[in-house]
């Protein structure tokens, strides 16, 4: 996990101490959403695993929704550490869209990723009710998606002049790799391995067309 500069609730500077507990917060945040989908979301339960109080919870990151917001800040800074090895910046665009979907299938197996994906499901349907009731996680999962986009036009840059078709491969690429990964679950792992080449194939074509 990424650690950024750590704060509390109120914005005052965390000592080592404090520093440490909201290491081992989050890092217990992370297992309980990413092994336990819904029944992960509870502040309470992370406090009590995580082996501290639910005041310093509240200190560290003020409530759930602070909670939330930090373990999607640091999946955000997750992606935003992703750049293609200068080997695959100097290749062909197919093989820069399969190293891309090979970073994402192994990403979408690592417990950060998993957790984004529970606090997704998680929120209410109701755009307007988790922008009152959770602001911060809503912000979180944007800067998620800004670092989704940035990584997609890096992949494309000197290739692809269209945003439009940036942004369908934006949107695309994230469902079909999620489609194909709960299809793996249930398939053999050549089955899985076939998927991607295909899809890898299938998004070239269209962006060179």
């Amino acid at each position: 996990m990424i650690t950024r500069e750590a704060f509390s609730a109120k914005g005052t500077k965390l000592n080592r101490r404090g520093q440490k507990n909201r290491e081992t917060i989050l890092n217990v945040a992370v297992r309980c959403l990413a092994s336990e989908g819904s029944d992960g979301m509870s502040a309470n339960r992370i406090a009590k695993e995580a082996g501290v109080t639910w005041g310093t919870i509240q200190h560290q990151f003020g409530d759930s929704d602070g909670v939330w917001a930090a373990v999607l800040e640091n999946a955000a800074d997750e992606v935003t550490s992703y750049r293609l090895t200068r080997a695959e910046a100097d290749q062909s665009l197919a093989r820069r869209v399969s190293a891309t979907v090979e970073w994402l299938r192994r990403a979408l197996q690592s417990p950060p990723a998993r957790a984004v994906q529970t606090v997704r499901m998680g929120l209410p349907r109701d755009h307007r009710l988790v922008a009152r009731e959770y602001p911060k996680t809503l912000a979180a999962l944007e800067l998620v998606d800004d670092a989704w986009s940035a990584l997609i036009e890096d992949m494309l840059k000197g290739f692809v002049a269209s945003k439009s078709k940036i942004e369908r491969v934006r949107q695309l690429l994230p469902a079909a790799m999620h489609g194909i990964q709960m299809q793996s679950e249930l398939s053999s792992k050549n089955d899985a391995e076939a998927a991607r080449r295909g899809l890898a194939e299938a998004i070239t074509a269209y962006l060179e067309a």
